[in-house]
């Protein structure tokens, strides 16, 4: 059967799904990606909001009958196409497909690793809440077939007794663990190899494509296609898969694994303890020079105490490994993998700390209960390029913000994909009926010191013709702090609808305090811009702070901003604008999800009509009806929430 006719008004989807609609752009999406797997293409797709792009990708992939593996960028976008999309294709097209959905190590219960959590319980006593969940864990981990952490009730997924039993990279014993044959995660890879489709995330992507996870077996080398959904997120991922860091925090967890596998083992420690506390002591030391506020401190402002201290680290951690060697040559294949990752911290400390590091850019993050030192490379596109080329399949990359305009280039151009092929669609909702942008005026400048004062107060007879319903969000910690304390001033102890606060709770407790309210105003920064759905009258109104323009004391943007410079080409329009147009349609997406969504999308940012620049911004928005009088957004609200 033709797509036009799977994905059509009259087809088996349309008899499968109550209120599924036919959408043409849905239809030509789905067709380039079937091209791009049948001829093995590099395929760019913007798919906007509405378009219908995760049927676009999976039905002509469950159609190809090759072996694909499909990356995103979130566990909950993981989850929907793992329990409810795939599922409901297969059943209405009638093409029954092995799938599988592979998580990373740390959602993993590891065997090896809970023992070793009871024996340092029982003898070295931890803290009160994780040694109270241990038995739960044991008990729970002889009646589990995947060993996901998600399925124990009444645990949650941050609760401090994960770490102390779920497996990293650097922990993992791999092949010589003595719990190998019985472990969760080499399951879930053997299933993962033997599937036709492959759910994944960007993390795990990567971590296959750079680290081919040693002792599990390769994902890539069997895959014909590889489709990445959200795409926007991959340079950004790669990034942190193509450099490298060293914390204290990491090291007092390596020291702690060290103690535990010599209880474990019941070990006699001889020379090893007194290498525990050398290292244990650098640790504090390494902490106590930059004990006090948080801070970012690239590497020509590190002061020699620091340098001296972190070359300190190193030597300590090799120490520890030369003390624990003889234990890994008896045999003791978990000591020979902590050696490994001793030494690694200590080379990687001497990279750190060494006055030249060509091709990346260096930079510490300090805070009283971390230190932590760091290296990524300033451009990943070559380096992308290559992973890609060594794996001679489809792929297709999808977003809903990738181009700047109908332009790909800036995405091209950090992601290496010098020779894709790259097609837009526009999302098929009516923004013109459905939505309205408001630039309100008297403002001032963006910079100015009371300016998320400002955007509240100019805000809050929004929200008042809205009756709530609204996200406001800021580009910076300081604007939400801000944001939030004028927000209270304001209204008082007894705010007229719920307010709900970033950092107050979970993202997702927030968001489903926001969807059951109904009428709530969340202030949110970061993780709320993106990859957040809320369908119906609950969000009416989005509010953004200032344009989000990358912070400009960040080293990496620096560096890559230098990069750029000495190409010859402008740091400013050729990387700082289109980053900020892309993450401006992100946090303007969270407005209309559905066909029947309507609201204002409200800008507080005076560069988009003073500045020659801001016409890139709202030209690559939907196409919104403009205004900069309140009294159209009122009479707007009215008639559409009524």
């Amino acid at each position: 059967m033709p797509l036009a006719e799977i994905l059509g008004p009259d087809g088996p989807l349309a008899r499968a799904l109550p209120g599924y609609k036919a959408r043409p752009q849905q239809i030509e999406m789905a067709e380039h990606v079937a091209a791009a797997l049948q001829e093995r293409m590099q395929l760019v797709v913007e798919a906007g909001t509405g378009t219908g792009k995760t049927f676009a990708y999976l039905v002509p992939a469950l159609l190809s009958g090759r072996k694909v593996i499909v990356s995103t960028g979130t566990r909950a976008l993981q989850d929907q196409l793992f329990h409810r999309d795939l599922p409901t294709i297969c059943a209405a097209i009638g093409r029954p497909v092995r799938i599988a959905l592979l998580k990373g190590r740390a959602n993993y219960l590891c065997r090896h690793r809970l023992d070793m959590a009871e024996q340092q319980a029982y003898a070295r006593g931890l803290r009160k809440e994780v040694a109270t969940a241990l038995p739960r864990v044991r008990a729970w981990s002889y009646t589990t077939q995947r060993g996901d952490v998600a399925e124990l009730p009444g645990i949650g997924e941050q609760d401090p007794v994960w770490p102390w039993v779920t497996s990293t990279r650097e922990n993992c014993l791999g092949a010589e663990c003595p719990k190998f044959e019985e472990c969760f995660v080499l399951a879930a890879r053997r299933e993962a190899q033997a599937a036709d489709i492959v759910v994944v995330n960007h993390y795990l992507l990567m971590a296959d494509l750079v680290l081919k996870e040693e002792g599990f077996g390769d994902l890539l080398p069997g895959a014909d296609a590889i489709v990445i959904d959200e795409a926007h997120q991959l340079p950004d991922v790669a990034a942190q898969f193509l450099g490298y860091s060293v914390s204290t925090r990491q090291l007092a967890t390596i020291s702690k694994d060290v103690a535990g596998e010599l209880l474990l083992a019941q070990q006699m420690a001889g020379k090893v303890d007194g290498a525990l506390s050398g290292l244990d002591a650098q640790i504090a030391a390494v902490l106590a020079i930059t004990g006090g506020p948080d801070a970012r401190l690239e590497h020509a402002q590190w002061p020699d105490r620091l340098l001296e201290a972190l070359n300190g680290l190193g030597a300590r951690a090799r120490e520890l490994a030369d003390a624990i060697a003889p234990l890994g040559a008896d045999g003791q294949a978990a000591f020979k993998r902590l050696q490994e990752r001793l030494e690694e911290n200590a080379d990687r400390l001497r990279s750190l700390t060494a006055e030249e590091a060509p091709g990346g850019v260096r930079w510490a993050e300090t805070s009283a209960r971390n230190v932590s030192a760091h290296f990524a490379p300033v451009d990943v596109a070559s380096q992308l390029s290559s992973l890609m080329e060594t794996q001679p399949c489809a792929w297709i990359l999808t977003s809903a913000t990738l181009a700047v305009g109908d332009d790909f280039s800036h995405f091209k151009r950090r992601s290496g994909l010098t020779r894709a092929t790259t097609v837009r669609f526009a999302s098929p909702f009516d923004f013109a009926n459905q939505a309205l942008m408001y630039l309100p005026k008297g403002l001032g400048e963006p910079g100015a010191p009371d300016h998320a004062r400002n955007v509240i107060n100019a805000a809050l007879p929004v929200l008042e013709a809205s009756g709530g319903r609204a996200f406001i969000l800021f580009t910076s910690h300081r604007g939400l702090r801000e944001g939030a304390e004028e927000l209270y001033r304001q209204w008082g102890e007894t705010p007229p609808f719920p307010v709900l606060i970033q950092g107050g709770a979970s993202r997702d407790h927030l968001l489903r305090a926001f969807r059951e309210a109904g009428n709530a105003v969340l202030l949110g920064t970061g993780s709320f811009w993106e990859g957040i759905d809320v369908k119906g009258e609950a969000l009416s109104v989005v509010i953004i702070d200032k344009l989000p323009f990358a912070a400009p004391d960040d080293p990496l943007l620096k560096a890559r901003l230098a990069a750029i410079r000495e190409q010859g080409g402008n740091p400013f329009f050729d990387e700082q604008v289109p980053q900020a147009v892309i993450a401006l349609k992100q946090g303007v997406g969270r407005l209309i999800r559905d066909e029947t969504d309507c609201g204002v999308v409200m800008l507080c940012d005076t560069r988009l009509v003073t500045k020659g620049y801001g016409r890139q911004f709202i030209t690559s928005l939907p196409p919104m009806r403009r205004t900069r009088a309140l009294e159209d957004v009122q009479a707007f609200l009215r008639e559409k929430l009524g």
